[in-house]
């Protein structure tokens, strides 16, 4: 896939939330000054928009890989803030958002493109975003040596073993992965280096990941409960 003339000056910075270990992404064009925020934690607010105004930016997007169970979105914060647009995957339980991104469906942001691949499995609607032809951020289908759960919030094993299989495993080698969380310190990959050493991948075919990915029988996350559906408000909060 090819370079872009501009990526040598484009803004990419990785943000981290210890609590629930979610990366968030915040990519901007310099000579715009146009800014996007993927997976922003609300309690991360403050630390996100310091950051924006240190550096000039205006944020445009808050853009989401799906819905999540272990943390509520900072999107709808950052909205009342900022103005900025809600974007989730078609099909997301989201009715609050502005804007729902289809399988292949590119945004801009100045001149940097940001594609969308639909990777269902882990959630039923989820997307990759693949940034200027060079990284794609994974969210929970992907992680580095690693993937994401499929036992609830409609996930399914063989959806997820087909989206990464077909859909990220088929992208250049050479393409850096950013995944939605980390829980041991390893902050970036490639689509290369997970195909060969992924240990939930490798070696397995559809049928053996799927009896692994259903024999995992993990806890729930802790805030699932609160998390869900504030996230299908765009992290709005409804207190009793």
């Amino acid at each position: 896939m090819a370079r872009h003339s501009h990526s040598e000056i484009w803004l990419f910075r990785q943000l981290f939330d210890q609590q629930s270990n979610t990366y968030t992404y915040l990519i901007a064009d310099p000579e715009t000054k146009a800014a996007l925020l993927v997976d922003p934690v609300l309690e991360q607010v403050d630390r996100d928009l310091k950051l924006i105004h240190e550096l000039g930016l205006k944020l445009q997007f808050c853009l989401e890989t799906h819905i999540h169970a272990d943390h509520i979105t900072g999107t709808e914060a950052l909205r009342a803030k900022t103005g900025c647009q809600g974007i989730v995957p078609e099909h997301a339980h989201a009715a609050c958002a502005d804007r729902y991104l289809q399988d292949g469906e590119t945004i801009t942001l100045g001149t940097i493109p940001i594609q969308a691949i639909a990777t269902p499995g882990h959630t039923d609607s989820h997307n990759a975003y693949l940034v200027n032809g060079d990284r794609v951020l994974t969210g929970d289908a992907l992680f580095i040596r690693g993937c994401g759960r499929t036992d609830f919030q409609s996930g399914d094993a063989g959806t997820l073993y087909d989206s990464v299989t077909q859909k990220l495993f088929t992208l250049s080698e050479e393409i850096l992965v950013f995944p939605g969380h980390d829980y041991r310190g390893l902050t970036l990959s490639s689509i290369g280096e997970e195909k060969q050493w992924n240990p939930r991948f490798k070696g397995r075919d559809r049928n053996t990941f799927i009896e692994f990915m259903n024999a995992l029988d993990l806890p729930n996350p802790q805030k699932i409960m609160e998390a869900v559906p504030a996230n299908e408000r765009c992290g709005q909060v409804i207190t009793a």
